[in-house]
């Protein structure tokens, strides 16, 4: 007989058997049984599930994924929760993040948490606290390939209450999960998995830069070499430029692990801009993410520099992508979007000035403030958009 309750650090598992447990004695114990009070050996075994995550008061979950088909060895996910499970939660939020990133905005996570929401992000495979040594960090050919992990994430939080989910996404984070939502729309499952909404944090939505890296000869140059040297770098490291203005030890507020997202960025690769750019050909075709959504950029982009001395140029604004691409392809999100400029954010616009912070979770708050009651009203997920 197997009988198993949840443990705070994963299952405690206790197996019956009449055989000898050739176990350390602490894994050993006895138990009477039935009638006759006969003494048989109890096997307790702790099988890892949730353990202490980096952050403090955060817990984190490694998901297995088998061996890369890019041949970097094996695959992890992990997923990270704020603070203890809560088998009543109504509502939950997925964080995923984007490139050159990794979970660590916490004061994001108190946000939602302070709405009611179960705070759930997840670093994906080959990124941040998934990344494995001989691993090219964020490397993938195949943007769909997250789509495994993405699934399994949502089984961890239902397990915990059947709450209802709203996904999260930034910048090349708010592609995959556009993708993947549509996907699972076409298959008919957004509801069944108890999806409910969508925010987006400046999506990466087209290639910033000349117009002629959108042309259908570069699309097609991309393809072709990404082939033959996948792994090519077309855009080194920079030393200085947006991240500056983000760390505490240099020109931000905020701190993280500088290893996992490195001020400079990580290298580009062929490989992974090709499939980048076959997101983005089949998003400008036309999505249906299958549930209301809220876009926030910035009101302006502004051109990155590395001088440190004028990072201040580059503090208001977003260094990162054309604001005027997130807001010409919004509308291939699919479903309700809503569309908000925020005045002199960043990329990320939890992570611009105070002001600009501050105006960013006031609109989040409003598109909130009506989804949830929409969410607790309507019981279901919106009929998906046809024609």
């Amino acid at each position: 007989m197997v009988v198993a309750r949840p443990a705070s650090h994963g299952f405690l598992v206790f197996r019956l058997s009449r055989r000898p447990v050739r176990q350390p004695a602490d894994h050993v114990t006895s138990a009477s049984v039935g009638a006759g009070r006969r003494h048989v050996a109890v096997k307790v075994t702790v099988v890892p599930e949730w353990e202490p995550d980096v952050l403090p008061g955060y817990w984190q979950q490694t998901i297995a994924l088998g061996a890369d088909p890019d041949g970097e060895g094996q695959l992890v996910a992990t997923v990270v929760r704020r603070g203890d499970p809560d088998p009543t939660a109504g509502r939950a939020v997925l964080l995923v993040h984007g490139f050159t990133d990794y979970f660590f905005n916490t004061e994001l996570a108190d946000h939602f948490a302070s709405r009611g929401f179960a705070f759930y992000a997840l670093d994906l495979h080959k990124c941040g606290r998934s990344w494995r040594e001989g691993q090219t960090p964020h490397f993938t050919t195949d943007l769909a390939r997250y789509d495994t992990e993405l699934d399994r994430t949502l089984d961890i939080i239902n397990a915990v209450s059947p709450a209802k989910v709203l996904v999260y996404g930034h910048s090349a984070g708010g592609l995959i999960v556009s993708l993947w939502l549509d996907r699972l729309r076409s298959r008919g499952v957004t509801g069944i998995r108890n999806l409910t909404g969508l925010v987006l944090n400046s999506p990466w939505l087209d290639l910033q830069g000349p117009a002629c890296l959108r042309i259908a000869p570069t699309a097609a140059a991309i393809a072709a070499m990404s082939r033959v040297r996948k792994r090519m770098v077309i855009r080194t490291p920079t030393t200085g430029g947006y991240g500056s203005t983000l760390h505490r030890e240099y020109h931000g507020d905020f701190d993280y692990d500088l290893k996992w997202k490195p001020i400079g960025g990580f290298p580009v690769t062929l490989g992974w801009i090709h499939a980048i750019r076959r997101g983005h050909a089949r998003l400008h075709r036309g999505l249906d993410v299958g549930v209301p959504n809220l876009i926030l950029r910035s009101d302006r982009s502004v051109r990155e520099v590395n001088d440190p001395l004028k990072v201040d140029a580059i503090q208001r604004g977003d260094a990162v992508l054309d604001v005027n691409q997130i807001a010409r392809w919004a509308g291939c999100i699919g479903n309700r979007s809503t569309v908000v400029p925020i005045a002199d954010a960043k990329h990320d616009v939890f992570l611009s000035v105070a002001e600009s912070r501050r105006t960013a979770y006031h609109e989040l708050d409003s598109w909130l403030n009506w989804y949830t009651i929409w969410s607790e009203t309507t019981g279901a997920t919106p009929q998906p958009e046809r024609g």
